[in-house]
């Protein structure tokens, strides 16, 4: 119990410890972005400062100082710029493909982008206003923005991992739980069953009437099938070729002869063999645990149809039943580990039958149709051998 409690608390300081690195991941890549952002406009503003000088020099009709030159073209290499005059004319442009600067309608709605992704930087001469830059971000700024993006993806990615580790996990503990139940209950079940064969050896030796050591024996029996069935639980089971038309209709008839006398009950079956790959102890408590499921939504009261046909390589059977019925919400619930509407139900009924049909018989059941008030179908669907 300890290790266990010390090997959850381990867990989740693990994965406590990946959230809070890939958020300190998120937080400086956001930090960095804002700080390239924040360099990359002074050098803007540099520029507009070097583009101030130039337009000095040209009026003064002198040489260009070459650092000033440097620092107009190196500083925004990368970069995109439109610099506009007084008049809205384009004065410059660098980094921006020609066909747009040529076309109205897409220098407009490029201006407005820039003007969304960074303030305009005014160039003044003096106090007036002489040229305004506006300026996009750089092809590096860009991947960076999305960067975060990606980075909160990878989080929502992790998390769901962690979920379905952890679910999967608490699933597989919670089989691991009832394989060694059911293990240890045929376990316990195989002493008083070896003893009670004993005994009916015994009892005919005795001048007992023959008909209740037969009683007897079939009670025996059927502890035996019991005890198999929950041996075989957490196992491969061993499946041989049979007679599914057989195998469904004894399982059928053993219920009806002990069940109560107000459920009419139906069986429809091919006059024919079907063969299909089963195992006989574990197919019988499927169909056992189906039939006791709809008496118990009949309330011991109703009628109960087992319908078997066969459609091409594919087996169908169908239980019916007049009960309450289940909700459209609920039709794959049902087959859900300790799923019950019973007060007293353990809610492993159906969870055992799907896991015997689909992953031991690599078949599939599922509710075909119900109606509040007015009955349910189940199906199981295998194929033929």
């Amino acid at each position: 119990m300890t290790f266990s409690l010390n090997r959850n608390i381990i867990r989740w300081v693990i994965i406590a410890s990946s959230f809070i690195i890939i958020s300190l991941i998120l937080w400086n890549t956001y930090t960095f972005f804002q700080n390239f952002k924040a360099e990359e406009r002074s050098k803007m503003k540099t520029w507009s400062v070097a583009q101030i000088d130039l337009n000095s020099m040209d009026n003064l009709d002198t040489d260009v100082n070459p650092v000033t030159s440097h620092v107009v073209t190196e500083t925004i290499i990368s970069t995109p710029v439109i610099v506009l005059d007084e008049n809205g004319s384009v004065n410059f442009s660098r980094n921006i493909d020609s066909l747009t600067i040529a076309n109205p309608k897409k220098l407009e709605a490029l201006i407005r982008q820039y003007e969304s992704e960074n303030h305009p930087i005014p160039v003044k001469i003096g106090k007036k206003v002489k040229q305004t830059m506006y300026y996009g971000n750089s092809p590096l700024l860009n991947k960076l923005k999305f960067y975060p993006l990606a980075l909160l993806l990878i989080i929502l990615l992790f998390g769901a991992v962690v979920y379905f580790f952890y679910r999967s996990s608490k699933i597989a503990e919670q089989n691991k739980l009832w394989t060694g139940m059911a293990k240890e209950t045929a376990h316990q079940i195989g002493t008083p069953l070896s003893s009670l064969v004993g005994w009916t050896e015994i009892l005919k030796t005795e001048n007992v009437n023959s008909e209740y050591i037969v009683e007897i024996e079939k009670d025996i029996d059927r502890l035996q099938t019991i005890t198999d069935r929950f041996s075989k639980i957490g196992s491969v089971p061993t499946l041989k070729t049979k007679d599914i038309v057989a195998v469904t209709k004894s399982s059928y008839e053993y219920l009806k002869s002990r069940s109560s006398k107000l459920i009419k009950f139906e069986i429809v079956i091919p006059d024919r063999e079907i063969y299909v790959n089963l195992n006989e102890q574990l197919f019988s408590w499927t169909i056992e645990n189906l039939v006791k499921n709809a008496i118990d939504a009949m309330k011991g009261k109703g009628d109960l149809k087992l319908e078997l046909n066969q459609v091409e390589r594919q087996v169908f059977i169908n239980i019916t039943d007049t009960g309450k019925g289940i909700p459209k919400s609920s039709y794959t619930k049902i087959f859900e580990p300790g799923y019950t509407t019973k007060k007293r139900g353990w809610g492993l009924g159906l969870s055992l039958a799907k896991r015997i049909v689909n992953d031991y018989h690599k078949g599939k059941i599922k509710v075909l149709t119900s109606e509040i008030g007015k009955g349910t179908t189940i199906q199981i669907m295998l194929k033929q051998a």
